[in-house]
């Protein structure tokens, strides 16, 4: 198992660099003057040559993505063009609120998602199959603003159980929760329901059903084990979407994330900011899939010798 993971770590490095040089080019690809920005726009031509000439700008290409990736393995992000901060401290106030959203988003998702993809599974063509397939395609179908804006009037405005915006306390993280993982939780149902009904028809399934096992037995020991790495799948790529992919809900919730951080930095054309923010999700999906790889090897001891 040591191998394994050493392997599919090593084999991240090459992704890794072409990601930091997809990031480096695609905010210099941005339309604006970074050094404009940061000088006024009412700075002198002269004043805004001597602060591209502080920020770097005016060396070549290749010299800055070298200063870059210096940078990066020092740990600096850069300083904010909006705050005036390093970058790493705007992202670390609010990096830890963004993954207890997400995690907390796919807990619940999961966990139902699951249970309804098995419940229409086990009972394929019969009415349970098509009420959780309707439930499941109402969940994906639905934008998840659309979902903020009625829970918000629901359990906020209307009843006066949970607060819409910050977050202060769990009770802030109820709402954009479940926002986020409504639509999960149906994608998860489908993949469930889906791999459970290819591996019901197993001939391992229909021995387990002639010794006489119960059905219980049958779907949760046997065909649910093995149709778990699809499922891995989907949870991962899920969760890697979650952490960089809830711009709207934390718009619609005021939610103090990377999220409103991204949007708030692209409004100001604050590249520093950006550039660090698209390079953090992009490192969490290569990370993910790695956790995945793993998990991948622990259900199917057989994947570690392919």
């Amino acid at each position: 198992m040591l191998r394994f993971t050493v392997k599919r770590i090593l084999g991240m490095i090459p992704t890794v660099i072409l990601v930091t040089i997809f990031v480096f080019l695609f905010v210099r690809m941005i339309p604006g003057d970074p050094a404009r920005l940061v000088a006024g726009e009412d700075a002198s031509p002269e004043t805004v040559e001597m602060v591209r000439e502080q920020m770097g700008l005016d060396q070549p290409i290749v010299k800055q993505y070298f200063d870059y990736i210096v940078g990066l393995l020092h740990g600096d992000l850069g300083t904010s063009l909006k705050t005036k901060r390093p970058v790493i401290e705007e992202v670390s106030l609010r990096y830890g609120k963004t993954v207890k959203l997400a995690v907390l988003s796919l807990a619940w998702s999961v966990f139902v998602g699951i249970l309804l993809g098995v419940w229409s599974g086990k009972n394929r063509g019969k009415w349970q199959d098509y009420l959780g397939m309707t439930i499941a395609v109402s969940g994906i179908s639905l934008p998840a603003f659309g979902i903020g804006f009625i829970v918000i009037i629901i359990f906020a405005v209307k009843l006066h159980w949970l607060p819409a915006v910050g977050a202060a306390s769990l009770k802030n993280y109820i709402l954009p929760a479940f926002t986020l993982g409504t639509s999960i939780a149906a994608i998860m149902a489908r993949f469930t329901r889906s791999s459970l009904i290819e591996v019901m028809k197993e001939d391992y399934i229909r021995t387990a059903r002639a010794k006489g096992l119960k059905e219980r037995t049958v779907v949760w020991k046997h065909a649910f084990r093995n149709s778990m790495i699809s499922v891995v799948t989907v949870a991962g790529l899920q969760f890697g979407s979650l952490l960089g992919g809830s711009v709207v809900v934390e718009s619609v919730f005021a939610f103090p994330g990377l999220g409103s951080l991204l949007l708030d930095s692209i409004n100001y054309r604050d590249y520093n900011t950006i550039q660090a923010l698209i390079l953090i999700f992009a490192l969490h999906f290569i990370v993910i899939n790695l956790i995945v790889d793993i998990l991948y090897a622990l259900i199917n001891p057989e994947i570690q010798l392919s």
